[in-house]
């Protein structure tokens, strides 16, 4: 196992310092210039230099680390260490002032999530794991919901604009008819996380970008969860399927996917 500690421990501290600035751009949103391609597709001059900052403070710490991020180019590496970035998932609600989103690091060596940290500046909390430590949020242990069936709580349900519409509501419906409920707050990597603190039994997306979700699939996987993982080769490179829960849902929210959404 890759040793993850000094990574791990820097990733906080670069999301607070990164979440600190972005709430900064968030108070006085009536500055900010946005691109607005669809209300879905949003970037905003914050999402940019969230990114860079972070990218900057990466390359400064470990310069032979590659990074992939939503807004700029990936940048190549040697020492086999991946950072994969969403300097602010939860775009449309950022530029709406809606208080729900998060800066997102990860780390990847090899076929592995090493390092995941999600810091939510607007309620003070900070999601990490390292693989093999454990996932917190403020340094309280995470753990997944101990649900038995669907009806037992919330299922987080991811949906962007590219995809097939008709399937997430049949999806949604059929969660709805075996007595579950659906979760959207239009963060993904937030969504991730409530389920790997239990505040969600679970969670699935027809298909989702590496920098939304890396580090709340690791979070759920060490607050004892399972995940769907995809190909090695696509960890940091493709958008893939998102099937997350509890122990005792995992199937049953799997079933959904597997009877509902296309595969890709």
């Amino acid at each position: 196992m890759a040793d993850n500690s000094d990574r791990l421990a820097f990733a906080i501290d670069l999301g607070k310092r990164a979440g600190a600035s972005a709430l900064a751009s968030f108070r006085k949103l009536e500055t900010l210039t946005i691109e607005r391609k669809g209300h879905q597709d949003l970037v905003s001059e914050a999402d940019r230099d969230t990114e860079t900052f972070i990218r900057a403070e990466i390359a400064r710490a470990y310069p032979d680390d590659a990074i992939v991020g939503e807004e700029h180019a990936p940048t190549p590496g040697t020492s086999g260490w991946t950072w994969v970035i969403d300097p602010i998932d939860g775009t449309a609600n950022f530029v709406a002032g809606i208080p729900q989103w998060c800066i997102i690091i990860s780390a990847v060596y090899g076929d592995n999530i090493e390092v995941g940290v999600m810091e939510e500046p607007c309620s003070g909390e900070t999601f990490s794991a390292g693989r093999g430590k454990g996932a917190f949020v403020n340094g309280r242990p995470l753990k997944v919901s101990d649900a038995a069936s669907l009806g037992e709580g919330s299922v987080g349900v991811g949906y962007a604009a590219r995809e097939d519409d008709k399937a997430v509501v049949a999806l949604m419906g059929d969660l709805l008819g075996q007595g579950g409920m659906f979760f959207r707050n239009a963060s993904g990597g937030l969504m991730l996380a409530y389920a790997a603190a239990g505040r969600l039994i679970g969670y699935v997306e027809e298909s989702m970008n590496p920098w939304d979700c890396l580090a709340g699939m690791l979070m759920i996987m060490e607050a004892g969860g399972t995940v769907k993982l995809p190909a090695p080769e696509a960890l940091t490179t493709e958008r893939f399927a998102l099937v997350a829960g509890g122990p005792g849902v995992y199937a049953a929210i799997e079933m959904l996917w597997e009877k509902h959404l296309p595969k890709i």
